[in-house]
């Protein structure tokens, strides 16, 4: 089993703040493949299914961000997992926004949630660093992290969220790089499209169409739609 887990803290008055990017990438990988409805488990609410080969429970703590690890030690205890099969999503001031990287071990660069892992289960987790790009100076990164994206940040959050959940499970198959790569992909294709104008049509013969079938009605079910109910537009 590999064990996701998402880094935030509770309650609606922090749902779209920054440093709840680790709750919001859960999230939108539940969304995505069908997972069932979360239910309480492990001092957060927890829910499981299949990604690529593997069985996963995605975990959102509900500890606070200072005790995270409390949840995470109870979880990687009850099914004896390694710390490589435990996945932490979390918000990373020294990465641009809209980038991701994912490493295994290391420090913890200020970060209260990743300091409760430490303290609880240890370093050696994969970790998922979501970019939220620094204020500029250390006295208004509390204030950065604990405000929410603006509405300018949509632009990048939006498609992020969608890549991360599409590819969510090459990480479940232990393929950091293949995932890491296919979502850096997905944001260039993002920017591209939007910078560049669009390529000039060529006028065709037309062809005999077939008759189309009635459309079902339409029903608000993409990631996307999720998402901008989600982001509060």
């Amino acid at each position: 089993m590999k064990l996701f887990v998402g880094l935030g803290n509770p309650g609606a008055e922090h749902a779209f703040n920054r440093h709840n990017v680790g709750f919001m990438a859960v999230d939108a990988i539940a969304a995505a493949h069908g997972f069932p409805a979360w239910r309480k488990r492990f001092q957060g609410v927890a829910t499981e299914g299949r990604l690529g080969r593997a069985q996963v429970m995605l975990l959102k703590p509900l500890t606070y961000m200072n005790e995270s690890g409390r949840a995470v030690g109870d979880a990687v205890r009850f099914y004896k997992l390694e710390l490589d099969d435990v996945i932490v999503f979390h918000d990373e001031l020294d990465l641009a926004p809209g980038k991701v990287r994912v490493k295994t071990s290391g420090g913890v660069a200020g970060h209260n949630g990743l300091r409760s892992l430490g303290a609880h289960v240890g370093n050696d987790y994969v970790r998922v660093r979501i970019g939220i790009g620094h204020p500029g100076a250390k006295e208004l990164v509390t204030r950065h992290v604990l405000n929410d994206f603006a509405k300018a940040d949509r632009t990048w959050l939006e498609p992020l969220l969608a890549a991360i959940a599409d590819n969510a499970p090459y990480l479940a198959d232990d393929d950091a790089d293949k995932f890491q790569s296919r979502v850096a992909h997905a944001m260039q294709t993002e920017e591209e499209a939007a910078e560049e104008p669009p390529a000039p049509r060529t006028p065709r013969k037309r062809e005999a169409k077939p008759s189309a079938t009635p459309d079902a009605p339409s029903k608000e079910t993409s990631l996307g739609s999720k998402l901008r109910r989600w982001l509060g537009s």
